[in-house]
């Protein structure tokens, strides 16, 4: 934990807990926003995508745009941000209601965090976020959480410095995020099912990117398919087109090899830093500068009085979401109680770029789940 680390408190009160959360952020600099809780539902839709669709609670206005209840907080402040033109570096933080299907429980559920923009000492930040987190767990009575470290930033920078198509290399960075990257290290054997479209497939290789997509939307409106499990005419078509990118090229043996083997490198920051720079020299890639940041970044957790043995780094956990660029990380119950992670955060140093920035914008931030935590507490957790 930070060396600020605040002591846990000894009564179980939510409502004086989350007064003392708000307190901390203060405390570290963050000043408080509270966005509408209605939102327009595109912005959403356009960076997670149209599966989210299905866990939105989804109205219109009188002029028929679509709204929804927000189901999250990190984009709704990094939109007032802007609007409100806010001078950069900004750190804001929020805590309220979110409304998001989940199957089970409540639909409305309390979330809590932290957003700093602007920044660019990237790695005093990275860690600063973090070691936050570490003190929100500790405010709860969760003095020594699992830390589940990633970078996103490490994985794209590979991508980028291995003989990939473009296409390939977005279908991979995707799956990636989604934790389905095992299937494309193979090209599908003979017989099964994922080549039963190969004759289309191959038809589409090497055509021209818009005739190809305009065939295929053209394709799914003659056969009256609007969607397809939550993805648009527009998506299906994009998709073929990477399976079609994907058929044609197909991954290198000598490639899959590389990835993975960085796939498989877990462990603590330092050991994990030493076996990526020893496969990199084995393959001949030169990922200095972001394994440097990597390791600068490490010694700012440790300058926070983060213990790096706490710490489980691994290269194959990502974020779903495309415009997370950096550093991803998650603090879970160690006993596992919570169903889930406590605080999750991250870099997206794309996201403001994507909600109409006229200039890169850096970012990273944190989220809390104040209902898990509060749950943790309730049972006795707190000291």
């Amino acid at each position: 934990m930070s060396a600020a680390a605040p002591a846990s408190l000894p009564v179980h009160d939510p409502r004086i807990l989350e007064e003392a959360l708000i307190a901390r952020f203060d405390a570290a600099g963050y000043v408080r926003l509270d966005p509408p809780i209605l939102q327009p539902a595109d912005v959403f839709l356009d960076l997670s995508g149209e599966s989210i669709r299905r866990r939105m609670f989804l109205t219109a206005d009188a002029e028929g745009r679509e709204l929804c209840l927000r189901p999250d907080l990190t984009i709704p402040v990094a939109r007032a941000v802007l609007e409100h033109q806010m001078p950069l570096p900004a750190a804001v933080s929020y805590l309220g209601p979110v409304f998001r299907f989940r199957g089970e429980g409540s639909g409305e559920f309390r979330q809590a965090g932290v957003e700093s923009f602007g920044r660019t000492d990237i790695e005093a930040a990275d860690a600063e976020i973090l070691a936050l987190g570490l003190d929100v767990c500790t405010l709860y009575g969760v003095e020594q959480p699992e830390i589940r470290l990633g970078d996103v930033g490490l994985f794209s920078a590979l991508l980028e410095a291995l003989p990939l198509a473009p296409a390939l290399r977005r279908r991979l960075l995707k799956d990636f995020g989604q934790g389905r990257l095992g299937a494309d290290f193979t090209r599908p054997a003979a017989g099964d099912t994922t080549t039963a479209h190969s004759g289309v497939l191959n038809a589409l290789a090497g055509a021209d990117p818009e005739a190809a997509r305009a065939l295929i939307t053209d394709l799914l409106s003659i056969a009256g398919i609007s969607t397809v499990g939550g993805r648009t005419v527009s998506e299906i078509a994009e998709r073929f087109l990477e399976k079609a990118s994907l058929e044609a090229d197909g991954l290198p043996q000598e490639t899959a090899t590389v990835l993975t083997r960085y796939l498989s490198i877990t462990g603590q920051p330092d050991a994990a830093s030493a076996q990526m720079r020893a496969l990199v020299e084995d393959a001949g890639i030169d990922l200095d500068p972001v394994l440097d940041l990597f390791d600068r970044r490490t010694g700012f957790l440790t300058a926070h009085d983060v213990n790096l043995a706490d710490v489980r780094f691994s290269t194959a956990f990502g974020r779903p979401l495309d415009y997370y660029s950096g550093m991803v990380f998650e603090l879970h119950d160690p006993a596992g109680r919570a169903g889930g992670a406590l605080v999750a955060g991250g870099r997206y140093d794309r996201l403001l770029p994507r909600l109409g920035s006229s200039s890169e914008v850096t970012g990273v931030g944190l989220a809390a789940w104040v209902e898990r935590l509060d749950a943790l507490t309730s049972r006795g957790t707190l000291s």
